[in-house]
């Protein structure tokens, strides 16, 4: 592991960083089910806000507007305080994971949700719907830029095996270093911007949603409800999965 980190380069970034995640275009209330009366709604959602300590503290609590920190917290910090295993982290601390363009966060999200969420219950062949949130953030740090020494270490960029990426993030956490640069491994002409320091994060914005719509062995994404705006397919999953325009 320690050939990767010979004559590695630092990159200043200063830029946009695209996040992708789970979420819903149409919100549901969330305690539905325990009563059909909307007045029953709000208390549950009253006591709630009463209990439950706020993930995000604005530095201008007088500015910021409550839906900040529904931003913040699933834009940035969700991955900080949920911890997991991944490919830059054994799941011992958080990693936040974007690209450096929309497309390439629907590569790595379309390969994760398929091959993973999917075919462990079951349902790659069957006909699902998910829908996603895309976030903008930006990211401004000093970044160890593994891509020139991909070549050298493909393990960095293995689709299922994480050994390598995984003992070179739990060095870069514990030396203190913000973040790296790497190749996607799911969209060969990608970057991933991977992010161990919270606090070179900042002002997420929500770009727009998605919709991945899998049948018949295609991926079909939609940013405008019912309205393919690229398609991936699924199907040969061993063999990576290929964008068709």
């Amino acid at each position: 592991m320690s050939a990767v980190f010979d004559h590695l380069t630092l990159l200043d970034v200063h830029e946009d960083v695209f996040r992708n995640v789970v979420s819903l275009r149409q919100s549901q209330d969330l305690f539905d089910d325990l009563t059909d009366d909307p007045a029953g709604w709000a208390l549950a959602q009253n006591i709630e806000a009463e209990v439950k300590p706020p993930p995000y503290l604005s530095s201008v609590p007088v500015i910021d507007r409550p839906f900040e920190d529904a931003v913040w917290f699933n834009a940035i910090q969700w991955p900080f305080l949920h911890w997991r295993a991944s490919r830059f982290s054994d799941g011992s601390f958080g990693v936040w994971y974007g690209s450096q363009s929309v497309a390439t966060t629907v590569h790595e999200s379309v390969w994760h949700w398929y091959g993973g969420l999917l075919a462990d219950a079951g349902f790659q062949h069957e006909s699902v719907v998910a829908e996603r949130k895309v976030f903008v953030v930006a990211c401004d740090a000093a970044l160890i830029d593994l891509r020139p020494v991909t070549p050298e270490h493909p393990g960095l960029v293995h689709p299922t095996d994480y050994a390598l990426p995984q003992s070179v993030g739990e060095r870069m956490h514990r030396e203190g270093h913000p973040g790296l640069l790497t190749r996607s491994a799911h969209d060969p002409k990608g970057t991933n911007i991977v992010v161990f320091n919270a606090r070179v994060l900042s002002n997420p914005r929500h770009l727009h949603y998605l919709t991945y719509r899998l049948a018949d062995g295609l991926v079909h994404i939609e940013k405008d409800p019912g309205v393919p705006c690229m398609t991936i397919e699924a199907t040969a999953l061993g063999d990576g999965l290929n964008r068709h325009p």
